[in-house]
């Protein structure tokens, strides 16, 4: 039995004629040709009674379909996926401008994609009070090409597979967080697979200061190391936010790193007034944070000037004055000592150890202060 033959069969056994119905046969998947009389169907007999699939269609429905020509106004699946993904290369391009032409991610340590929350996904089709996907995805390149943030991915050789706005309205961890009288502003999942930031407001009317979203994501990548909010949690995040500002503080003086007359320091939110004692800037900061876990800065304030004062010596800048221990004088002077020993002891080790190395020496003394 050939397919022509078959089709013959299918016409005459439901009542149809060619000349008025379109009609297509299919086995297996495959449609049947019903122009092939040479090929047969089966080369053995079939032990099961094969089951073939007709679609009729009325040759003037067909026709009038075929006719139709498609709305100009109204694009398809296909053409909005198109143009959405020509809308996100757009902005990679213009990316480059928020911190200057000189300005990417590293080629090895960097965010390999980064992903935008669309109306889809909250509810909330983009109106003016509600800042578009575009807007999001471009703060997102915008953090993700941050000098700062840039010299942290490279110094601690980081790699974050998945950049991505929270959802702000649809977000179980959010949601439960809320719940116990929290406030969530980003997470990590798998110790940096990927990291999703709260980019919008409560209210879903603009989006937060930059400054602020900056810190949270220096934060979640701090988790890449450690999950729980103990002292070696904040010392890590520490040494990678003065990392960040002096970065950020470094590149004042340079004419590259300049977009409309502006630093990149002041792009970021900081003032030049605001980085001229940047350990101070820090322990400041982290005495509202870790306040939250019943914490205080001045048990890693040590390490965090050990810290500065590397990065004071490799930008060869000199050593800030006016910065005063948390705790008074005499103290003060015996911390410096065993900096500077730390310092040397430490230079054969890459950042990241020292980083971790110094996070870790804190815990224990502060575990062997508690034990006594």
């Amino acid at each position: 039995t050939t397919p022509s033959a078959v089709h013959a069969m299918a016409l005459r056994h439901l009542g149809l004629d060619s000349a008025t119905s379109s009609v297509k046969l299919v086995l297996k998947g495959k449609r049947l040709d019903p122009t092939d009389a040479a090929t047969p169907l089966f080369t053995k007999q079939p032990k099961k009674t094969p089951r073939l699939m007709a679609l009729v269609t009325p040759l003037q429905v067909a026709n009038e379909i075929a006719d139709k020509q498609s709305d100009p106004t109204i694009r398809g699946f296909d053409k909005e996926a198109e143009r959405t993904q020509q809308q996100h290369k757009a902005n990679a391009r213009s990316s480059k401008q928020h911190w200057g032409s000189n300005t990417a991610q590293d080629r090895q340590y960097r965010f390999v994609q980064i992903e935008a929350c669309t109306w889809h996904s909250f509810g909330h089709r983009p109106t003016e009070s509600t800042p578009h996907a575009f807007e999001a995805f471009a703060l997102l390149e915008k953090l993700s090409t941050d000098p700062g943030m840039v010299a942290i991915m490279r110094e601690r050789e980081l790699v974050v597979n998945t950049l991505g706005e929270m959802d702000p309205v649809d977000d179980r961890l959010m949601q439960k967080k809320q719940q116990q009288g929290g406030c969530l502003l980003g997470y990590n999942t798998n110790h940096g697979l990927r990291i999703d930031i709260k980019l919008r407001t409560d209210d879903l009317a603009s989006l937060r200061p930059y400054h602020e979203l900056a810190a949270t994501l220096i934060h979640e990548l701090s988790h890449n190391w450690v999950g729980e909010h103990n002292l070696l949690f904040w010392t890590n995040y520490a040494q990678m936010r003065a990392e960040y500002l002096y970065m950020h503080r470094n590149l004042q003086t340079s004419l590259l790193y300049r977009v409309q007359g502006k630093t990149t320091a002041q792009i970021a939110g900081w003032s030049k007034e605001a980085l001229q004692n940047i350990p101070e800037s820090i322990l400041n900061e982290l005495t509202r944070e870790m306040a939250q876990h019943g914490l205080h800065p001045r048990m890693i304030e040590n390490a965090i000037r050990v810290r500065c004062a590397e990065l004071e010596r490799e930008n060869k800048m000199p050593p800030i004055s006016g910065g005063q221990r948390l705790g008074g004088g005499g103290a003060a002077a015996a911390d410096n000592v065993n900096a500077n020993a730390a310092v040397s002891t430490n230079q054969a080790m890459s950042a990241r150890e020292r980083a971790l190395a110094a996070a870790e020496r804190r815990a224990r003394e502060q575990r062997e202060r508690s034990n006594k």
